[in-house]
């Protein structure tokens, strides 16, 4: 890692991913996109799995819910060393009683089922690479349980547990597991939630504003690095203050 003096834009800390490959699910816009476009200027091969089929020739068009279809796209790596579990869906914003059961469940399967699928596609290839870094994309919500998101607050939660749980099985493995936990960012997601939502989540953030995806992309990049030697099963909160625990 090199860090160049200067300004705040080229103060940032600088990255060689050179031969590694990264699959970034949900890479087509929004925080993945943003992690996608920054390993990609640090030399990695970046290839998107994503439901969209038309955002780049390095993507693979993958539902993340249909597990052939995640093992198909992982038999096709030619090696794996970084793996970011970005795809997700918020849902509908309304009271745990009044949502409707098959969208509850949607929001389960893309987000908990749908990290749960890539792992076990994916963890096979970093055993037999001896070593690599996955990044899940967990929320706020999933450790706070944002009211009226019951879905997308379980669904993050068990993001967490799962982040925690393969973090201590793959500890001697050389694989290092980590979580983000970022409060709203300003992507397409916040599009599924109500204005009066999104507002909400701002208020309760001590810096007053959003999130952007390249925030969350600059942390991504550390735990995705040979900097990262010790941290494995943690959560990285990304909330401006607003996290207490």
């Amino acid at each position: 890692m090199t860090i160049a003096a200067g300004n705040a834009a080229s103060s940032r800390a600088g990255y060689n991913f050179a031969g590694r490959v990264a699959v970034v699910t949900g890479g087509g816009n929004g925080i993945g996109a943003a992690i996608a476009d920054s390993l990609g200027s640090a030399g990695a091969r970046v290839i998107i799995w994503d439901c969209d089929p038309g955002i780049g020739a390095d993507c693979t068009r993958v539902d993340v819910t249909d597990m052939t279809a995640v093992r198909h796209a992982a038999s096709l790596l030619p090696r794996l060393d970084i793996l970011v579990n970005n795809a997700g869906y918020a849902g509908l914003t309304v009271p745990l009683d009044q949502y409707p059961p098959d969208e509850w469940r949607r929001v389960v399967d893309v987000n908990l089922l749908g990290t749960f699928n890539v792992c076990h596609a994916t963890v096979p290839l970093f055993r037999k690479a001896g070593g690599g870094r996955i990044v899940n994309i967990a929320s706020l919500a999933g450790k706070e349980g944002t009211p009226n998101a019951s879905a997308y607050s379980a669904a993050k939660a068990g993001v967490i547990a799962l982040t925690k749980s393969l973090g201590k099985e793959l500890a001697e493995a050389g694989v290092l597991v980590n979580a983000i936990a970022p409060a709203a960012v300003r992507t397409r997601l916040l599009e599924q939630m109500s204005p009066a939502h999104v507002q909400t989540m701002v208020d309760k953030s001590p810096m007053r504003r959003l999130i952007e995806p390249s925030e969350v992309a600059e942390l991504a990049m550390w735990l995705c690095s040979d900097s990262c030697t010790f941290n494995t099963g943690a959560v990285f909160d990304l909330s401006g203050g607003r996290a207490t625990y």
